[in-house]
């Protein structure tokens, strides 16, 4: 790839983060602006080790402001995006949608519409430019779970491996899978991908969209189900499990997803969509237990909680699109070893992750929660 400029949204948060770090290390002759508003996901302390690189810049902006981000696109001559801004907590997104198509539509849509104006007055135009929205499975709504026993997966990869990657049901999402979001964060996501997708398809933008599956891994913010649960034990409070905990996700660790992210962004095809998962289906229940069996705990210290509204039973991702064409595949593939160095990093980064754990608890308590 030739000298770019690259601006990373929502950069400093969990994803956002290891994207930039990856492309910051990887590719020194290039320019990455790392775009984020801070709100209460941002944090620039996940970027401690590139803040000083010289090809890394933050700009703390909102996506919404779009004359703010069309001057900047201007300003700096940008010639590709990668999109993951986006309000992501789907509990928030079930008291305060509002929130979630500001964020989610409109600022993906402030976003295309800077980038169509100044790519078009180019006298290149759009060629050499790229339009990457990162996205995720919850778009498509939920799977049946119909082999709660578990079962090998039909389309078995190097990370399909015995107990900890078992399929719960034998349909998967496909990138052919059509829309069926089920809660406002999700119809937000939806919407911003129907709208990058139809700048390519009515304006001829050179996009790509990726949907991935639940990530989980170092930087992630505590209020998320992994890290709540870690911190929770350390701290001895109690830890809520939704219904009666089975309800299935897909597990990568953020890394192969980024990883991913700097194959798509290298050689995926224009107008594709591509879906990132790494064959790591396991129950809530069954996370839940495996975290405290690696923390010294027993296994039923937990406490049943009412269902949420609009809980979905199964997300599972069919990756062989990225892995076939692409040449991809996730590293860390083993779960459990996966989790117990999670669980490791939050131990030696309580500075990092107890900060903005009171700010949250602080916020919940101002609220009446």
């Amino acid at each position: 790839m030739a000298k770019r400029n690259i601006v990373i949204t929502g950069g400093a948060g969990f994803i956002g983060s290891h994207v930039v770090r990856l492309l910051v290390n990887k590719y020194p002759e290039y320019n990455i602006f790392n775009l984020d508003k801070l709100t209460y996901a941002g944090n620039l302390a996940n970027l401690k080790d590139v803040e000083d690189k010289p090809n890394y810049r933050f700009i703390r902006m909102d996506i919404c402001d779009f004359k703010a981000y069309y001057q900047l696109m201007q300003d700096k001559q940008i010639d590709g995006i990668i999109h993951l801004a986006a309000e992501s907590h789907v509990d928030r997104s079930i008291k305060d949608p509002f929130t979630f198509a500001r964020t989610n539509v409109m600022g993906t849509l402030a976003l295309l519409q800077a980038a169509k104006l100044y790519w078009e007055s180019l006298p290149e135009k759009y060629e050499g430019k790229r339009f990457y929205h990162i996205s995720t499975d919850e778009v498509y709504g939920a799977l049946t779970m119909n082999h709660p026993e578990g079962i090998e997966p039909p389309f078995m990869t190097a990370a399909s491996s015995g107990e900890h990657h078992l399929a719960y049901g034998d349909d998967f999402f496909y990138e052919t899978t059509k829309y069926n979001p089920h809660s406002p964060y999700s119809a937000s996501k939806a919407s911003s991908d129907h709208f990058v997708r139809a700048y390519h398809d009515t304006y001829g933008m050179p996009t790509i969209v990726t949907n991935c599956s639940n990530n989980y891994g170092p930087y992630q913010f505590p209020e998320k189900r992994i890290p709540l649960c870690i911190n929770n034990i350390r701290h001895r409070k109690p830890l809520p499990v939704y219904g009666k905990g089975e309800n299935v996700r897909d597990w990568i660790h953020t890394e192969d997803h980024s990883s991913a992210v700097w194959k798509i962004l290298t050689r995926g095809r224009i107008g594709e969509t591509y879906l990132i998962g790494a064959d790591g289906e396991m129950s809530n229940i069954a996370v839940m237990r495996m975290i405290l069996r690696l923390m010294g705990c027993a296994e039923d210290a937990f406490d049943w909680v009412r269902d949420r509204p609009g809980h979905d039973r199964r997300y599972a991702i069919d990756s062989s699109k990225l892995r076939t064409e692409l040449g991809w595949k996730p590293v860390r593939t083993d779960f459990e070893a996966g989790l117990q160095a999670t669980i490791a990093w939050y131990a030696a980064n309580r500075a990092w992750w107890e900060p903005a754990k009171a700010a949250t608890e602080a916020r919940y308590r101002a609220q009446g929660q």
